[in-house]
């Protein structure tokens, strides 16, 4: 067998290389391979070594480990998150090589002094490594053992490297974060609530017996920093109801207990309601709220119903001078207090839950226009929510509609509603559930002898929801408005109006246009119109967001299901019902929406049709309407309007049905005689408002 022979390779010169060097053509032979005594022999002299220097790394439990030629495993690239890794080299410029300096220089002197050597012998530079392999270990472990000294100066043994990030929060408690989370409001000085204790004793000082009754709490009110027309909700929650007034001992306590729990206005309007209605049973939970709740009362409930409301409003009925001529019609007392509820959570109630909560009450402004019942004596210049000429257009549009007068209308009454405008499409959408209780809440009512469908199980809307309808008609710009007609339209409640959707609900309008004669606009070329119109963010398919953000909503809902409208807008500038038709350019945007146009219009016609402007009188022919009834309900001789409103009354006091009875949570707060009558039951029992 033949053997290779091997190149001899030159032999590197040394510095001071001379004559008497080695011939360059000599080389060494090859080192002989090791045996296994001797690898073992040089993997123990290396543990030796390792042993002497690298001592931290065996004391803190992480031996070092060794491949299977005796190269050391470094611990830091291995072991550790990667957080602590980012940690340990913020660290390392300012910190760790600082401070273990000196560690460093006895560690890697030895190899630096070799490193010197070898270049000094081969003549030319060698490269340097960026670290030593043993630097990366020791500056770890020096700093993990600085840091334990100092956070626990009477432990001897260092920590492990896991565990930094947890000392680092640690050791920075003091930098939390401010709380900015106030449930019930921020919390005001002792002060503050000592000077309000003082004002409030100061009030009923000047007070006979240092007692108020209900006609002075109007100055406890405002004693209080509360808006005048929270005297009926204060004097009821503080018990006045049972001894009809209330002593200084006795409000000093309560309020005390409502200003050191409830902090600001919302807060204290939400509590002050649901103390007076303490027999609804608490539906939802919130620990943040219910602990601040508790704390003084047992309502437990931190959102508002329907019936919470009505003592608030009956006084505005009572008190308010712009209502004095509404005082001897006590029959439509109770008509105006649920109005003014249901147009409260028309814009207040968002969530569309029938609960009110603190969140929806602080942006919303029913606290300030509660506050501007006081500056303002005309009753009608509060558009929102109090309006006596809006109550009016209200209820007489859905007295035309309820022809048997039991304050409920179906399909074929809504129907008739502007000469049969809507879609017949559109008034099944309506009744379906979509935006009213519907047929599934109303089997789960009938136990409690509650039901809103007739004798042939066709499903009614009741007051409060036709209430919802007709402002929903006439004020498509709304963001309830939106979302009423959105739902409606959306069939299979996907949350997008498809373009099946849009064609099912345009056919009946082509139809009505066709019977009609008025020349039709195919769905196609519509469909492009009114995607030009929206821009939606979703080829294909409207989203309620795109409806919102548009600001021709009204064409748009108005081409789909009312006829009329839609003809109205063809014929007409879409933009000229918004400008001052009396400002000198007729660009100037008027503040007023579409609903308060359009009652301002419907009261005028109204009062036109009555023969003059006072309507109010004709409310108040009781000695009529006894002498009708002996003439067995004979009206014929009065005039129109007059006979209108005599009815109105007339089927309020003499028709005999169950749905009039007094309400028992009125009853329970001393509002028995006021004069209210339910609106949403058919059997005597608890008051039932459809949101």
């Amino acid at each position: 067998m033949k053997t290779r022979k091997m190149r001899k390779s030159p032999e590197p010169q040394p510095a001071g290389g001379g004559s008497n060097t080695t011939s360059p053509t000599s080389s060494p032979l090859p080192h002989p391979e090791l045996t296994v005594q001797q690898k073992q022999h040089l993997r123990e002299r290396n543990l030796q070594q390792h042993g002497a220097g690298g001592h931290h790394a065996t004391s803190v439990g992480l031996p070092v480990q060794y491949t299977s030629t005796g190269i050391p495993i470094r611990p830091f690239l291995t072991r550790g998150s990667v957080a602590e890794r980012v940690l340990i080299f913020e660290k390392c410029p300012t910190t760790i090589m600082t401070e273990s300096a000196t560690k460093s220089d006895k560690v890697t002197s030895a190899a630096t002094a070799a490193t010197a050597e070898k270049t000094k012998r081969a003549g030319s530079p060698a490269p340097q490594p960026w670290r030593h392999s043993n630097d990366v270990q020791t500056r770890v472990q020096g700093y993990a053992k600085d840091n334990n000294k100092e956070n626990r100066s009477t432990s001897t043994s260092i920590s492990s490297p896991r565990s930094t990030l947890r000392r680092q929060a640690k050791a920075n408690n003091n930098l939390l974060l401010p709380r900015f989370y106030y449930p019930t409001g921020r919390p005001i000085s002792k002060e503050q609530l000592d000077a309000s204790l003082l004002r409030l004793a100061a009030t009923f000082q000047q007070l006979p017996n240092c007692q108020a009754s209900r006609e002075h709490f109007g100055t406890i009110a405002k004693a209080c920093g509360c808006p005048y027309y929270w005297k009926a909700i204060l004097f009821i929650a503080s018990g006045g109801e049972k001894l009809g007034h209330v002593t200084l001992e006795t409000f000093t306590d309560f309020w005390g207990k409502i200003i050191n729990n409830y902090h600001d206005e919302a807060s204290r309007f939400v509590q002050l309601l649901t103390m007076i209605n303490l027999n609804v049973t608490v539906s939802r939970t919130d620990n943040n709220l219910n602990t601040s709740m508790n704390n003084c009362t047992g309502s437990g409930r931190f959102y508002l119903i329907p019936e919470d409301f009505v003592p608030l409003v009956q006084d505005v009925v009572d008190t308010h001078p712009g209502l004095t001529f509404l005082k001897e019609a006590a029959e439509f007392h109770s008509r105006y207090v649920h109005t003014v509820i249901a147009r409260i959570y028309y814009n207040v109630n968002r969530s569309w839950s029938g609960h009110i909560t603190l969140t929806e009450l602080r942006h919303s402004n029913l606290l300030a226009t509660i506050r501007l019942l006081e500056e303002e004596e005309d009753i009608n210049q509060i558009t929102d929510y109090f309006s006596y000429e809006h109550f009016y257009v209200i209820y007489c549009k859905f007295w035309e509609l309820d022809k048997d007068h039991d304050l409920f209308i179906d399909k074929k009454d809504l129907a008739r509603h502007n000469d049969h405008a809507l879609s017949s499409k559109m008034i099944d959408r309506i009744f379906s559930g979509a935006v009213t209780r519907g047929v599934a809440h109303n089997n789960r009512m009938v136990k409690f002898g509650n039901t809103n469908t007739n004798m042939n199980n066709q499903p009614r809307m009741s007051y409060t929801e036709f209430v919802w309808f007709l402002i929903s008609e006439e004020d498509k710009r709304h963001s309830t408005a939106i979302e009423y007609w959105f739902r409606c339209m959306d069939l299979d409640g996907d949350g997008f109006l498809s373009m099946y959707e849009l064609e099912y609900f345009y056919e009946e309008q082509l139809q009505r246009m066709e019977s009609l004669g008025i020349e039709t606009l195919p769905f196609e070329d519509c469909l492009c119109q009114m995607l030009d119109m929206i821009h939606p963010a979703v080829p294909g398919k409207i989203s309620l967001n795109d409806l919102k953000r548009c600001q021709m909503t009204p064409i748009f809902f108005d081409t789909f299901f009312n006829l009329e409208k839609y003809l109205d807008h063809e014929q007409r500038d879409p933009f000229a019902s918004q400008r001052d038709p009396d400002s000198e350019n007729g660009d100037e945007i008027l503040k007023i929406s579409d609903w308060d146009r359009y009652a301002a219009e419907e009261y005028e016609l109204l009062v036109a049709e009555e023969g003059g402007p006072d309507h109010g009188e004709d409310m108040f022919m009781r000695e009529e309407m006894a002498t009708g009834e002996e003439d067995g309900n004979d009206h014929s001789s009065l005039p129109l309007s007059m006979e209108r409103d005599v009815i109105m009354a007339d089927s309020d006091v003499n028709d005999g049905h169950d749905d009039y009875s007094p309400l028992s949570v009125h009853s329970s707060l001393g509002l028995g005689n006021a004069g209210h009558r339910s609106l949403f039951s058919v059997t005597p029992c608890s008051i039932e408002y459809q949101y």
